[in-house]
């Protein structure tokens, strides 16, 4: 990542990745760093510095708790040398500002025709898209912002490295690497969507091995297939595509109305 906080800022907006801005908003008596200096925090590193010492310690600490969804932009002051042991002994105001702290990570098994149609409707979302495929002449020469191509001999292994309340689209080649897939990602029971791209007949198919493998009933009724909102019924690889970013967005803002009512009730 580029020492630049700006550069920062862009590079983690073309990956698809999440960060907090940590700004020195006001210094009052001797600090390290002067108001306006920057950082940039994400889940697995940061640039820029506003300091070093327990002071940055405490500030990514902060920011990866917000990364995490925990909390939204604050203003928060600490004093240097009573609270943090520092040997300035001023008073710095800090200010934290998630950068697409919405982002949501979307699994994509297969680079076919539908699988690139979706591809191209994820790119617009506010998610990280991770596509699986064994082939490696399957994948576009280009792919959007935010999209991870990853090619794998075994992409039911995949699973286990994924993200807890990851998004799962299952489309690959091979009805048998789609079951593999599917049991996987159906036993770990962590997934916000399980979806298997497919007809009513093949859930039914499915559904007799899930038992034969034995998955629990719970576990089989988290299944979504065939996937996609009701009412578009073209098979087209773009009609598919809207259809089932429709059908992520609307579960994904049911499952967030939720949350804020769980919110609500515990204050």
């Amino acid at each position: 990542m580029s020492a630049n906080w700006l550069n920062a800022l862009a590079e983690c907006e073309r990956a698809g990745e999440a960060a907090v801005l940590v700004t020195v908003a006001a210094v009052d008596g001797s600090a390290p760093r002067e108001a306006g200096t920057k950082m940039v925090v994400t889940a697995d590193g940061f640039t820029g510095t506003i300091g070093g010492g327990e002071l940055e310690f405490r500030a990514i600490e902060i920011a990866r708790y917000m990364l995490a969804g925990k909390q939204g932009p604050s203003l928060r002051k600490f004093p240097l040398g009573p609270a943090l042991g520092q040997c300035c002994g001023g008073h710095v105001t800090l200010l934290f500002e998630p950068q697409r702290q919405d982002l949501f990570t979307v699994a994509l098994f297969g680079a076919g025709h539908v699988g690139k149609a979706l591809v191209q409707a994820l790119s617009i979302l506010p998610c990280r898209v991770r596509w699986f495929d064994p082939r490696p002449d399957a994948f576009p020469d280009h792919v959007p912002p935010g999209v991870e191509v990853e090619v794998t001999n075994a992409p039911e292994r995949e699973i286990a490295g994924l993200p807890d309340g990851a998004w799962l689209l299952i489309m690959t080649h091979s009805h048998a690497l789609d079951l593999g897939i599917a049991a996987k990602a159906l036993q770990e029971d962590r997934f916000a969507y399980v979806g298997l791209i497919g007809s009513a007949t093949k859930r039914a198919r499915f559904e007799k091995r899930f038992r034969e493998l034995g998955l629990s009933e719970a576990q089989i009724a988290r299944l979504t297939c065939p996937i996609g909102i009701d009412g578009i019924s073209g098979k087209h690889p773009g009609d598919i595509a809207i259809a089932t970013a429709a059908q992520l967005l609307r579960l994904r803002e049911a499952q967030r109305q939720a949350l804020r009512v769980v919110d609500e009730s515990a204050a």
